[in-house]
């Protein structure tokens, strides 16, 4: 508790300008929802026979993933908050839509009937009775919505739209629940506050309705003056890209930014998005990882770090001793593919995973065939001998496939699967507490994302590849009780990618020199 007050504390301007962003990305698409909706809702009731097609294209929506919807959107839209509105706004659509459907509907025959007897029109009668009546039911609809709609903005944060997301997706990707809950509580408390609020309404329509209109504009006009302002700024800074979890890492963007003096505005996103937005030059540059297939594929140029920031992340698998003990054989198995893999190699599995669209399955097992490596039939599921984890990119997953296949043509053991687990930590902390047995891991983020270590020993051992790896081995042992194997044999460092366009058109081949054009803008 007392960590999560003094990080709220020391928080706060970011945190009060995310609820600010998280607040107008809501309002806004719920503006557009209620305007779109209310009157196609009250037109169905008219047209029954359109009615079912409606309604059943806005559940259809409903039932899009998120994630999905926004990486859909983000070719035609761009990063930023406006593909963040548009999901909102769909998402939103399906409980305004339904309720004010069933409000008029509910209205009782003989109501409507006598007013009919009464000589008004079918307008009159809408407008006189059936709205009136269901008006409860429409603000319960839209009170819905708002609450859909606070949770899904949260999302925003993977594709640089901010909010709330911003803490909650950088403390999942680092397994730090003060982050997470420093996103999360005031993305409650703002759900809870603006349900009160359409409460209210619901009970003082007549008089809260034009002051509710008036700051629905007013945050519409401020987010447009905001993002004019920012467009401005922005023509002559560089925008890079990055994951949430490289954003508090150890070695992620503070002291990449200190290092080379940037001064960027930098988006967060979720990593399968970054390579489509810097191929569409939604931004100048992304942090990407130098072994990505997509480099390649997508015409992209990792930029030489000339400055020596990155460390060098040579992959191994990470084991529990106890298991190692175990199983014998495990060991001489998992040790087939030591230095058997070079960057170059690595980087065109990984195309076909992110733009061939391989199964990681396919791939690890034609890798081993080349290798003169036999593979045997799956063994998989619980329980198991042995649990393979790993994390949340098709490299993670195809090195979890090629060590499952060796696990089990080499051994008797019973294999199972727990992949896609998402970021550094989550997959250590899985490893230590033995909910898994093993997974692919980079000596470079051993080093300084997990054991956190001092600057001094930091520059001491980032220059020596070698040296790193021993000393993540021997305090993995002392430490944790777990067990570096030996490396696969390449390195997938972090790396600054721009398009091979941007590179050419400004000279440019190490990261130094991109920034350097950037700043003297």
């Amino acid at each position: 508790m007392k960590a999560l007050v003094a990080f709220l504390v020391d928080h706060a301007g970011d945190l009060l300008g995310q609820t600010y962003e998280h607040l107008v990305l809501t309002v806004v698409a719920l503006a557009l929802a209620v305007l779109a909706g209310l009157p196609l809702g009250l037109w169905i009731t008219r047209h029954s026979r359109l009615k079912t097609f409606v309604l059943g294209f806005a559940g259809v929506l409903q039932t899009i993933p998120s994630l999905a919807l926004l990486g859909f959107l983000i070719p035609i839209t761009g990063i930023g908050a406006a593909p963040a509105i548009v999901a909102l706004f769909l998402y939103a659509l399906l409980p305004i839509l339904r309720n004010t459907v069933t409000g008029v509907e509910g209205v009782s025959g003989a109501v409507k009937e006598a007013a009919v007897g009464m000589g008004m029109t079918d307008i009159q009668v809408l407008r006189n009775v059936e709205l009136p009546l269901a008006t409860p039911s429409i603000l319960a609809g839209i009170r819905t919505a708002t609450v859909v709609s606070v949770g899904v903005a949260t999302l925003a944060a993977l594709i640089g739209g901010g909010g709330l997301g911003v803490y909650v997706f950088r403390g999942i990707s680092l397994a730090n629940t003060t982050m997470i809950l420093a996103g999360a509580l005031p993305a409650a408390a703002l759900a809870l506050v603006l349900d009160a609020v359409l409460g209210v309404m619901q009970r003082r329509l007549a008089t809260l309705l034009v002051p509710a209109s008036v700051l629905v504009v007013a945050l519409v006009l401020a987010s447009l003056g905001q993002s004019l302002v920012h467009a401005r700024g922005a023509a002559s800074r560089l925008r890079i890209g990055a994951p949430a979890e490289f954003m508090e890492r150890a070695d992620g963007y503070p002291g990449l930014a200190s290092r080379y003096a940037i001064r960027a505005d930098v988006v967060e996103m979720d990593h399968g998005l970054m390579y489509q937005a810097v191929a569409d030059h939604r931004v100048d540059a992304i942090i990407g990882y130098s072994t990505d297939g997509e480099i390649s594929a997508m015409h992209l140029r990792a930029l030489e770090d000339d400055r020596r920031y990155f460390p060098p992340y040579f992959v191994a698998a990470l084991v529990r001793k106890p298991v190692l003990e175990a199983h014998a054989d495990l060991r001489v198995a998992l040790e087939k593919v030591a230095g058997r893999v070079d960057a170059e190699l690595m980087s065109r599995l990984n195309a076909r995973a992110e733009h061939a669209r391989e199964p990681a399955e396919r791939i690890a097992a034609e890798f081993l065939k080349s290798q003169g490596l036999a593979t045997g039939p799956h063994r998989r599921g619980s329980p198991a001998d042995v649990v393979i984890g790993s994390k949340i990119f098709a490299e993670q997953y195809i090195l979890a496939e090629v060590f499952a296949d060796l696990v089990e043509t080499y051994t008797p053991l019973r294999v199972d699967m727990k992949i896609g687990l998402g970021g550094t930590n989550i997959c250590f902390e899985a490893l230590r507490r033995g909910e898994i047995d093993l997974y692919p891991e980079y000596t470079g983020t051993g080093l300084l994302a997990i054991l956190n270590v001092p600057k001094d020993v930091r520059d001491e051992l980032l220059g020596d590849a070698s040296r790193v790896y021993e000393y993540v081995q021997r305090e993995f042992a002392t430490r944790f009780a777990l067990e570096w194997l030996t490396p696969l044999g390449f390195s997938n460092r972090y790396a600054v990618v721009v398009t091979n366009e941007t590179a050419e058109r400004l000279g440019v081949t190490t990261t130094s020199q991109l920034l350097a054009r950037f700043h003297a803008n």
